[in-house]
């Protein structure tokens, strides 16, 4: 009894032995749990809501996560009995957080601990009773993971049943649709927008010191005081007024999303036709501040305004305010536009908050001024700085004009802006700030100075100290203070910096053997597994797979910080063959590849699909980054490891693995 017992034993150390060695203590993560809710609009329109929970640390990326960053968030709807419901715009999104990203130079757009998206969906046939949809997402934290799930929106059973095979998703069937259905959730989230409001503030601050604003604030505070009887009616007066000014533009900012839409906004920063349109109207507001011409509006509506504000009582102290935006708009325009160009592009309610930003900075200080009129004293007199203030705001407003051109331009892959092209640009534009700020350039409505300030000076030396900084970039310089705002590196006339290619010789790469490629750093990667296998036994080295990702940020850190380490680039390049399995690939499979998994049943439609399943059988792993060292039996050489960013650790593991291939 004794030594079956101990035969027992031995064979359960000896088979985890093996699947320890075999998984690498590889773990399979499911970081998110969904959940949904259904919202009658009408009997023909639905708000389907998606309730996402989210372990701590990890985070999903939004819809909106820019353009060479992470995978964004996707929704795939299938019909039901035909397309009997259509989609209407983009899904709103709770609030997300926005953190930049080194690795992939742009802002990286998420949620994290939980996460809502609401899709409305118009029903073109009254009897529809569910809808189909798959969301695909990255959702990373050391590791990223791409995720599939499938959910059912049930109106009749007033349920939402979210799936992971994708066999009881297709095979789930509908009911007649009960006239009993009833709203479930409530309200959409609008999305958090702290940094509109501060950015838009300084913009009021910025429209406060030009020539249309600044010279009313003595004119309102001595209105203020000759008019109020009292001390306490002239704060109370002085508050009205202020409020008055901050509604007046909400309201402007409120319309603009009332014309467009909350939904419509959101999909502004990857419009074509949007871009060029926000630079057109850029470009203009440009060339207003510089003295071509002003913008102004019809002297019929400030005199109508006027008359109104001879009433007085709260009805006169709010034309007043209604005056002063008509008055000054010649100032204020320019930067109110392009605070409602970069609040639309962020959606939902951003351009009333972008309003309330600009129209707070505004406000405060004529209340306060008013309800204080000692304060005045201390405020500069008027004179030629304050089109100076106009000018600087003109050359800036020019650069931020191309930045929306990229934009357009990258969408389009056309390849007109380049990266070297946009930085020639930005380059000529501050210098001519540069030129104007030292008065080595005069423009109309600038007045004589014998001298330039010392605020000039060093506004001047910090535009100069930024050209200087910006020239290397066209030769290929990161330009890390700036990174996402040029064009990316790859988007190049010289990726690899002028005078070089990738690879280092044209004529490399008709040695590349089939299905393989230069990867990071010109190592040859190949991204085909059974081509790879073979080819590390043609050369007699050992396989390192690379379970990796186009959007996967701790594999590009991999790459960029452990890779590039000479020691471990020289046994990644001259000691093994490296194979690059991209897990969240997007290219389709032929049809006659594309099934259900028989470990996961999930659909394999795409090649990223593929080598998901590929990992998940094998490794019972389904992040990225995961390294297997393998020799030519597909045996591993050593336990696995995914994101290892200690350089001295991975090589002791890579060189570990190495010499038991040799040794074998």
């Amino acid at each position: 009894m004794r030594k079956t017992l101990n035969i027992v034993v031995l064979f359960i150390v000896m088979t985890s032995t093996v699947f320890g060695q075999a998984f690498g203590g590889g773990q399979k993560y499911d970081p998110v749990k969904w959940s949904g809710a259904i919202e009658k609009v009408s009997d023909t329109a639905y708000i389907l809501h998606y309730d996402a929970v989210i372990e701590k640390d990890w985070h999903i990326y939004s819809q909106f996560t820019p353009e060479g960053g992470p995978i964004p968030f996707q929704f795939e709807f299938l019909p039901e009995n035909g397309a009997t419901y259509t989609p209407k715009g983009k899904a709103v999104e709770s609030p997300t957080h926005r953190a930049y990203s080194d690795i992939f130079e742009v802002d990286e757009v998420f949620w994290k601990d939980t996460g809502r998206l609401s899709q409305q969906v118009i029903l073109k046939d009254i009897n529809t009773s569910l809808v189909k949809s798959i969301i695909n997402y990255q959702v990373c934290k050391e590791v990223c993971i791409t995720q599939e799930f499938y959910v059912i929106h049930d109106f009749a059973r007033e349920k939402v049943t979210v799936f992971e095979a994708y066999k009881d998703f297709e095979s789930y069937k509908g009911v007649t649709k009960s006239k009993k259905a009833t709203p479930i959730s409530g309200d959409e989230i609008p999305k958090g927008l702290w940094s509109i409001f501060f950015l838009s503030f300084l913009g009021g601050l910025a429209a406060l010191f030009t020539p249309c604003v600044f010279p009313m604030i003595p004119m309102t505070v001595g209105f203020f005081t000759k008019q109020s009887k009292t001390k306490s009616a002239g704060v109370r007066n002085a508050l009205i007024y202020g409020i008055s000014i901050i509604l007046i533009y909400v309201v402007l900012g409120l319309a603009v999303t009332a014309v467009f839409g909350a939904d419509a906004l959101n999909a502004l920063s990857t419009s074509v036709a949007f871009n060029l349109i926000f630079f057109i109207l850029l470009v203009i507001f440009a060339i207003s501040f510089l003295g071509a011409f002003e913008i102004v509006l019809p002297n019929s509506w400030a005199n109508k305004v006027d008359r109104q504000a001879d009433r007085g009582g709260i009805i006169g102290i709010f034309f007043m305010a209604l005056a002063l935006a008509i008055v000054s708009f010649s100032c204020t325009g320019p930067i109110v536009g392009t605070t409602l160009v970069q609040a639309a592009s962020k959606g939902g309610l951003a351009p009333a908050i972008g309003m309330l930003g600009f129209s707070s900075a505004i406000a405060i200080p004529f209340a306060l001024f008013a309800m204080f009129p000692g304060w005045m004293n201390s405020l500069p007199k008027s004179g030629g700085w304050l089109n100076s203030v106009k000018v600087v705001l003109g050359f800036l407003e020019l650069g931020l004009a191309f930045k929306f051109l990229s934009n357009a331009d990258l969408v389009l892959q056309a390849h007109i802006l380049e990266r070297e092209v946009f930085i020639a640009i930005i380059i000529a534009v501050l210098i001519g700030l540069t030129l104007y700020l030292f008065g080595k350039l005069k423009l109309p409505h600038d007045s004589e100075i014998q001298h330039i300030s010392v605020g000039r000076l060093l506004l001047g030396l910090v535009s100069l100290s930024f050209v200087i900084y910006m020239i290397p970039g066209l030769w290929g310089a990161p330009l890390k203070l700036i990174s996402g705002f040029p064009p990316p590196m790859n988007y190049s006339e010289s990726p690899y910096g002028v005078g070089s290619t990738k690879g280092g010789l044209a004529s490399d790469e008709a040695m590349i053997p089939d299905y393989s490629e230069l990867g990071p750093h010109d190592i040859l990667a190949f991204t085909d597994y059974e081509a790879g296998l073979a080819y590390a036994k043609e050369q007699n080295k050992p396989v390192l797979i690379d379970f990796t990702g186009y959007a996967c940020i701790n594999c590009r850190r991999m790459e960029e910080r452990v890779w590039s380490d000479p020691k471990i680039l020289n046994l990644l390049k001259n000691d093994i063959v490296l194979i690059s399995l991209y897990a969240d690939s997007k290219k389709e499979l032929p049809k006659s590849g594309q099934h259900i998994s028989e470990t996961t049943g999930k659909r394999i439609k795409t090649i990223g699909n593929k080598w998901s399943d590929f990992q998940i059988k094998r490794y019972q792993v389904n992040a990225q980054p995961y390294y297997v060292l393998m020799d030519h039996d597909e045996s591993n050489l050593n336990t696995p490891v995914g994101y290892t960013p200690d350089i001295e650790e991975y090589e002791a593991w890579l060189k570990e693995g190495i010499t038991r291939f040799n040794n074998n």
